[in-house]
């Protein structure tokens, strides 16, 4: 273990040097300043673990050199020396954010052990960060249920990715949990002590959501009654997760692309530029390559963003892992309800499993939460969407003559012509309870005409 610093702040040459030789005999590593001014000067340069200075010194004092030190690192622990004429000053000190002060002349012991408590103070600090740490990465994984290959595919690459720095794009279909994977990824690196924010591209107009990214000053347009941070400067330190950045508007896009190559943003009405250090990380549902080609998306901003691809599976192309989520979020239901638990019958855990989840997660979770609603003691098929049970029904029915079961591409066309025979052909009413887009509909209809 390596020896802890300690810096001497102190003019009077006697002092200090008897003050380093009882922190070396301690045990300690031990750098002396004879003024504030060389204090600063080795403060940002050391790791120091406790800084030892006196209140009353020629040029700038003690209390001026606290705040210094706090200006650069907020937690830094400070320890203050004066006369007992002057122990105004040292209760001055502590409003500003000392840790504890020694009147002089003092009892060596006392001073030792007032240095000895305020190491111990910082160690029990970075144990809670690293507790911290260790919960988030925990709790971050947690929400993301499953077993399946494809699933741990995707923690393998966030276990490698997270703790750098590059550009990540999480592409997905709505409903896959990639806001879960970007907080994944946050709260397992260096970063998860920052903040995580998070901001839906699609959701706001163009003039708001350019000032809540880069933010404004007051007075730059009607209603800016104050100044802005925008969200990459508040996540300073942390993370932005742009999500759905596929609807962000062109003219934004050029704006973002700047901010991420100069690392630098320009507030709405601002005269210069200003510095951040965020991680960003964006997703979408759309095919961005395909975006690019129609130009509807920058090229550049492209390649920027995609350094590292995530690409979460559809819950259809991992229905091993739908048990265990239905498990999941009957647990969460049960919570949120205050009742207690509910078992899934076969015949319903069937059903969940078979069928195509278009909503994926999002929409299995709230088929569950329905289902434990409505149901009795147990969450049985009757208590299912009614286009659930529809699709567990025709399953059962759907075999061959020979009793073999059809492929999964002939269920689906089976199904897709059952629930427009159910509606009386009427395709925007199929394609509402299919979950799917008319366009998508009528594509498929037209390869059914084919075979």
């Amino acid at each position: 273990m390596s020896k802890p610093n300690i810096l001497v702040v102190e003019d009077e040459e006697l002092m200090r040097s008897i003050l380093r030789q009882l922190l070396e005999e301690e045990g300690y590593h031990v750098f002396t300043a004879s003024s504030a001014e060389t204090a600063l000067e080795i403060f940002p340069t050391v790791d120091v673990d406790v800084t030892l200075t006196d209140i009353k010194m020629s040029g700038m004092d003690g209390l001026e050199l606290l705040s210094q030190i706090k200006a650069i690192d907020e937690e830094a622990l400070v320890i203050v020396m004066t006369a007992y004429s002057s122990v105004d000053s040292a209760i001055a000190a502590l409003r500003r954010g000392v840790y504890d002060y020694i009147t002089k002349p003092f009892v060596n012991e006392d001073l030792l052990k007032t240095v000895r408590n305020a190491l111990r103070t910082k160690e029990l600090a970075k144990e809670n960060r690293a507790l911290r740490h260790e919960l988030d990465k925990k709790y971050s994984f947690s929400e993301i249920i499953g077993t399946s290959d494809a699933l741990q595919r995707i923690f393998k690459l966030v276990e490698k990715v997270a703790d750098t720095n590059a550009g990540i794009l999480i592409q997905g279909e709505s409903g896959t949990g990639k806001e879960l994977i970007a907080k994944a990824i946050h709260f397992n690196s260096r970063r998860a002590n920052k903040p995580f924010l998070a901001v839906n591209c699609g959701a706001l107009p163009e003039s708001l959501l350019e000032s809540e990214l880069f933010g404004h000053t007051k007075g730059s347009f009607t209603g800016a009654t104050g100044d802005k941070k925008g969200l990459f400067r508040s996540a300073d330190g942390g993370t932005l997760f742009l999500d759905e950045i596929g609807e962000m508007p062109l003219a934004l896009q050029v704006k973002l692309l700047r901010a991420l190559q100069e690392h630098e943003v320009l507030p709405i009405g601002a005269g210069a530029a200003v510095k951040f250090d965020t991680r960003i990380i964006a997703a979408t549902n759309k095919n961005l390559e395909t975006e690019v080609s129609e130009t509807r998306f920058r090229e550049d901003l492209f390649y920027r963003l995609n350094i590292i691809e995530i690409s979460l599976p559809p819950l259809r192309q991992r229905r091993e892992d739908i048990p265990l989520l239905v498990k999941h979020f009957v647990s969460k239901s049960a919570r949120n309800q205050k009742t207690s638990e509910k078992t899934v019958t076969k015949e319903a855990m069937s059903a969940l499993v078979g069928y195509s989840w278009q909503g994926n997660v999002r929409e299995l979770e709230n088929a569950v939460e329905r289902a434990f609603i409505l149901s009795g003691d147990e969450i049985d098929a009757e208590s299912l969407p009614p286009k659930i049970k529809l699709s567990a029904s025709n399953a059962l029915e759907m075999r061959d003559p020979e009793g073999l079961r059809p492929t999964l591409e002939e269920m689906e066309r089976r199904y897709i012509l059952e629930i427009l025979n159910s509606v009386d052909d009427d395709k925007t009413e199929a394609a509402n309870i299919l979950g799917i887009d008319l366009s998508t509909l009528y594509r498929k209809l037209k390869k059914y005409e084919e075979i």
